[in-house]
């Protein structure tokens, strides 16, 4: 029970990853405030049923400054504040060219991918300062290593969370704050598996896993059992980190299976 007594505000608290999220934390003991959308704000009622006592859901739609001060303030209310944040919540933009992507995707990818997150370290400091201190993951994905045609709005989101993460630690480690980034591989979600749009494809039509270390995708509970870490009595020498948890896919390649050099080879000693 290595969070019991502790706070954790999740964001994008209802989607594959975020929901892992949420059961994960509560099942280690925390009090978990489940951060929704208002269009997905009733499934997080229901989940915060199920879970009981230790569970609250709230509107919170990242983009707004005033669903942010709403949820920080509710959840000092009811839990005593926040000592973990996890910026969870994302979306996906259409598969496009930058010469076909419409503006309005690109400013709408930033406003929930990276202006989300910045708006919810500013509206939880103020709290983990008071308390004595707390954790923030941002969490990003492999693309913020890489590049992939089509989705630049998604990448160049991802590229910016690892600026962002860099920049709060060293603003917030003397408040014994410490910011951290994970970042996801392909994981078996429907961001992955549903198009983003109707009538589109998904990404999971186009990413083939078998050429890497780990031939398949990720499940939630992988990358939700690396964040219980980065945010643990643990990791408490860790700011500034970044996680990558991909199965090797920037490795790139793996060699086939019988095909690794041998001990005992001519010229091993």
């Amino acid at each position: 029970m290595r969070f019991s007594g502790q706070t954790v505000l999740i964001t994008g608290a209802t989607g594959g990853m975020g929901e892992s999220h949420v059961r994960g934390y509560h099942a280690e003991g925390a009090q978990v405030v489940i951060g929704s959308t208002p269009g997905r704000l009733e499934t997080a009622h229901r989940l915060a049923d199920e879970l009981g006592e230790r569970a609250l859901a709230v509107r919170l739609d990242v983009t707004s400054e005033r669903d942010w001060a709403a949820a920080v303030s509710v959840t000092a209310e009811r839990f005593g504040g926040p000592a973990i944040l996890v910026n969870n919540a994302g979306v996906q933009n259409p598969a496009a060219t930058v010469e076909d992507t419409d503006p309005r995707v690109w400013e709408r990818t930033f406003a929930v991918n990276v202006t989300g997150q910045f708006l919810g370290i500013r509206a939880v400091t103020p709290a983990m300062r008071r308390s004595g201190g707390g954790v923030i993951v941002n969490v990003g994905s492999t693309m913020g290593y890489g590049a992939t045609a089509c989705y630049a709005p998604y990448v160049a989101g991802k590229w910016a969370i690892r600026g962002l993460t860099g920049s709060a630690a060293l603003e917030l480690g003397r408040d014994n704050i410490r910011v951290n980034a994970l970042h996801p591989g392909v994981v078996e979600t429907k961001l992955i598996t549903e198009p983003a749009e109707p009538g589109g494809r998904p990404i999971s039509d186009f990413y083939d896993p078998t050429p890497f270390a780990v031939p398949r995708m990720a499940r939630p509970a992988e990358i939700t059992a690396a964040l219980l870490y980065l945010t643990s009595p643990e990791a408490a020498f860790l700011t500034g980190t970044e996680l990558v948890v991909d199965g090797g896919l920037l490795l790139g390649p793996a060699l086939p299976p019988l095909q690794a050099p041998r001990a005992g080879l001519a010229g091993v000693a």
